[in-house]
């Protein structure tokens, strides 16, 4: 037997994480395995959990985390002990988190991010945030289909990092990949793999609402074929490459969520479609991907895209067409190109 790495916890070699949700503490208790961790919550009662000697433990994501994590509550502690910063936090938490960290963040620091949705009243990509509220420049994405289950069981896992700077992409591969259990890819289409991230939610309720009509094989099929040809055309519309969205940040993501997990880690935007599809209304509380299928589909209009899968998903989401009308509307706009 191998004996434990030498954990070194010099600033290069830390990595930050902003969120002791359950994606962000399950990466800790990954990556704490050949790191320091230092993991940033506002939650006092979360944090003082994290650091007791007794448990190491969250109850959140239910993973027993190493001792090379620290969980921390002041921001400028995390902005001096590490450079290279994971922010994986809700959608809603997005704007304010970004001040907060541009408040203690510098030009020297990286960010990353793993909110797989657009945030704000603007329809902005989280990487736009944090270029307009931080001094960072150098920024990416993580996205791509690895559920916090499968980082804590040491299933094989693998996401995107996509970023304009190769240090980014590079930097995020020496510090966070532990392959086989997680392993990184990188590109430098950061556009398109937000917009991928955020479609894939959406599209999660598609398959949700489907699976909910119960609908065969082949119809289910064709609706992620359609979803794959509109989710190119969306990216494409904005700058980004039509390929991304057939990547690991969109189809990868969207097949992993929409798999009918059971347990914990059960993809609640998927239950959203099947709970929309039973005629259940979308309510005051929407899931991430409802969020994202709005958003998104702004984005469509303003640049005048033809987006008739999208187009029938907020229909239900928004009371206008039952489940079945909708397939039935997004069934008669069948494109030959696709």
């Amino acid at each position: 037997m191998s004996p434990p790495p030498i954990i070194k916890k010099s600033r290069s070699e830390t990595v930050g994480i902003v969120g002791a949700g359950r994606f962000g503490t399950a990466l800790a208790a990954l990556v704490g395995e050949h790191r320091h961790v230092l993991l940033w919550s506002q939650n006092d009662a979360v944090v003082s959990e994290i650091n007791s000697e007794h448990t190491n433990h969250s109850r959140l994501s239910g993973a027993r985390l190493p001792d090379s994590v620290h969980a921390i509550r002041d921001p400028a502690e995390l902005a001096a002990g590490a450079r290279f910063i994971v922010v994986a936090v809700a959608t809603g938490q997005v704007n304010s988190r970004a001040e907060l960290l541009g408040d203690v963040l510098s030009g020297g620091h990286v960010l990353v991010h793993a909110v797989g949705s657009l945030a704000g009243p603007r329809d902005q990509r989280v990487s736009e945030i944090l270029l307009e509220k931080t001094p960072v420049a150098r920024i990416g994405v993580l996205a791509g289909p690895a559920f916090p289950r499968d980082l804590l069981s040491g299933n094989f896992s693998s996401m995107i990092c996509a970023s304009e700077f190769d240090e980014v992409t590079a930097e995020a591969i020496r510090l966070i990949a532990a392959p086989p259990r997680l392993r990184l890819y990188h590109g430098n289409d950061i556009t398109g793999v937000e917009l991928s991230a955020a479609l894939a939610g959406a599209y999660t309720i598609a398959l949700g609402l489907a699976d909910g009509l119960g609908v065969g094989p082949g119809t289910r099929a064709t609706l992620i074929t359609r979803a794959v040809a509109e989710g190119g055309r969306l990216c494409s519309c904005i700058g980004a490459d039509a390929k991304t969205f057939s990547g690991l940040a969109g189809l990868g993501n969207l097949l992993v969520r929409a798999a009918n997990v059971r347990g914990e880690d059960a993809e609640s935007t998927y239950s959203f479609g099947l709970r929309l599809a039973a005629g259940e209304n979308a309510g005051d509380t929407l899931a991430v991907g409802a969020r994202a299928a709005l958003a998104v589909m702004r984005i469509a209009e303003r640049h005048g895209q033809r987006a008739p899968v999208l187009q029938a998903i907020c229909s239900v989401i928004n009371g206008t067409h039952t489940a079945a009308e909708a397939a039935g509307m997004a069934a008669g706009t069948v494109a030959r190109h696709e």
